[in-house]
This record gives structure tokens, C-alpha cells and sequence, in this order.
């Protein structure tokens, strides 16, 4: 039953969360293979936030799962940097056995759906949230102990387009690894994953590789390796070092050579700190 008092004339909330501080609508923002998301209403703070459910029943078979789950949450709330999505609030709901937690949410959505929305775009402005994706990376990168995001792609970058702010969201494939110590687990999309992610012995660096890709999406409004039918294909061309067709439509030469500085072998791909010194951006820091 919609939860909504006498003199509410909008719209009623489809759910309230124990505190009574969250309601949820019923409208989706998105969903994918482990969780949906709602559009919410925080009534303490007066703000829009995204209300994330997990149904933890869907995964009662494989605790493996459910252990990622929890890891995301906790990872989550211990994350704090202006350019990784905050998250506000979590519990669970013992009698549907779901699994609920609050995130701010970004007004125009994700990063992929924004640059379709919006065709003519600079590449300064590439540029400016470029940067921003760096200095989150760089926050994972350097926390204690090392956060690899491995699924960093364009439908998990967020933006609230009326003051260009830009931040990384879905961290439910970070690992977290010690540091000078490899991960070794296969996870991530397979157009933005680096050659190295598929021998499952990687370091953070996947994830520069994955922002390059991202970049790539961003210049050229192409997913990266679409001339690809089959994971297999895709697969083939990133372990023989074939780089995606989109490359060859990006025009501007300084964004090009980033683009395959990002995307070049691990042994001489830079880190993020460093990209963020990259003449590249000289540009865009002169202005700030």
C-alpha cells in the first residue's frame, strides 16, 4: 500500500524505510543483474537520493554472491571523495529478505545517456570530466588498502549536468586488494576490460585502461569494439592488442594520444596520479 499522509498532493511513496527519513517511489532509475534502483526522497535533508534494492533471495544458492554484496556496502560507506557516489543509509529487510541502501542520487543520470543526449560536445569539456574521473580513480588507487573499481564504464559514471560534477558509481566489482599484491578474480564488461583482466592477474591499472575506453565512448558516441558480435571476438582482438575501430574516428591528434596512452600494455600505462600531470589537462588546471 502506498505510504502518503492526508495532505500530500503529490505523489505517494511506495515504501518508507524504518527511520521514517527515506521514502521510495515507485519509478525506477535503472536496474541490472543484481539490483534495482528507485527514485527516493530524503525528508530530512529535502533532497533526491536513489534507493538501491538487492533481493538477496535471488542469490541463496551462491553465498559468494551475497558476501560481494555485503562488501560493496561496506566498501561504500567508508568511501568519501566529491567524485565517488556517497552512500547515506543501509538495512535490510528481514521478511522479503531485501537488501536496501541509500545513495545520492546525480540529476542527469548516467555519463553514457548524457553524452547521447547532448551530441556536440568540446573537447574541453571531455577534458573537465575526464579530470574528475581521474581524481576519483587516483582516491581509490591511493586508499588504504588499494581499491580496483574492474567494471568502470560509461552507464556507471554519473553527472549532474547543471554544474558539470562528475563521479564513479557502482562499485559492486571493486576489489580490494593489499597493496603490491595482484587480484585475481575475472569480472567487468568485456568492451572496456584490459587484456591483462582476462589472464585474471592484474593491478589497478585495468581501471585506466577501462577510463581510456570510456574516453574512447566519449569522443566518439561508439561502445568500443562494436564491430564485435561475441565476447569471443572482443576477446580475440584485446589479447592480440587490436585496438577498437572507434580509435580511427577520433580527429583531434592530443585526444587520440591520450586515448592510447591509457589503453597501451600495463607495463607502460600511466597511473592515474599521473595522468592528472599530463600536459593534457594543462589547459583545464590553468582555468581552475
Amino acid at each position: 500500500m502506498p505510504f502518503s499522509s492526508p495532505e500530500e498532493d503529490g505523489e505517494a511513496f511506495a515504501e518508507v524505510d524504518p527511520s521514517g527519513r527515506f521514502g521510495r517511489y515507485d519509478e525506477l532509475l535503472g536496474h541490472g543483474s543484481v539490483k534495482k534502483v528507485h527514485r527516493a526522497f530524503d525528508l530530512e535533508e529535502g533532497r533526491d537520493v536513489a534507493w538501491n534494492q538487492i533481493k538477496l533471495s535471488k542469490f541463496m544458492d551462491n553465498p559468494c554472491i551475497i558476501s560481494k554484496i555485503h562488501s560493496e556496502i561496506e566498501l561504500l560507506e567508508r568511501l568519501k571523495n566529491e567524485n565517488i557516489i556517497v552512500m547515506y543509509h543501509f538495512w535490510k529487510d528481514e521478511e522479503h529478505n531485501i537488501l536496501n541502501f541509500i545513495t545520492e542520487a546525480c540529476a542527469s543520470g548516467n555519463l553514457r545517456d548524457y553524452r547521447k543526449k547532448h551530441r556536440h560536445v568540446s573537447v574541453k569539456a571531455m577534458k573537465k570530466w575526464s579530470r574528475q574521473i581521474l581524481q576519483g580513480l587516483d582516491y581509490l588507487h591511493t586508499h588504504d588498502p588499494c581499491v580496483i573499481h574492474r567494471d568502470l564504464n560509461c552507464s556507471n559514471i554519473f553527472i549532474n549536468g547543471n554544474i558539470g560534477k562528475v563521479k564513479i558509481g557502482d562499485l559492486g566489482m571493486a576489489a580490494i586488494v593489499a597493496k603490491n599484491h595482484a587480484a585475481h578474480t575475472l569480472l567487468g564488461t568485456p568492451e572496456y576490460m584490459a587484456p591483462e583482466l582476462y589472464e585474471e592477474n592484474y593491478t589497478e591499472l585495468v581501471d585506466i585502461y577501462s577510463f581510456g575506453m570510456c574516453l574512447l565512448e566519449m569522443a566518439t558516441l561508439e561502445i568500443p569494439y562494436s564491430e564485435c558480435d561475441s565476447i569471443a571476438k572482443i576477446y580475440k582482438k584485446v589479447t592480440a592488442g587490436v585496438k577498437p575501430r572507434a580509435l580511427n574516428k577520433v580527429k583531434d591528434p592530443e585526444l587520440k594520444d591520450f586515448i592510447e596512452k591509457c589503453i597501451g600494455q600495463p607495463r607502460v600505462r600511466p597511473s592515474a596520479s599521473d595522468l592528472l600531470n599530463d600536459p593534457f589537462f594543462q589547459d583545464i588546471v590553468m582555468c581552475d
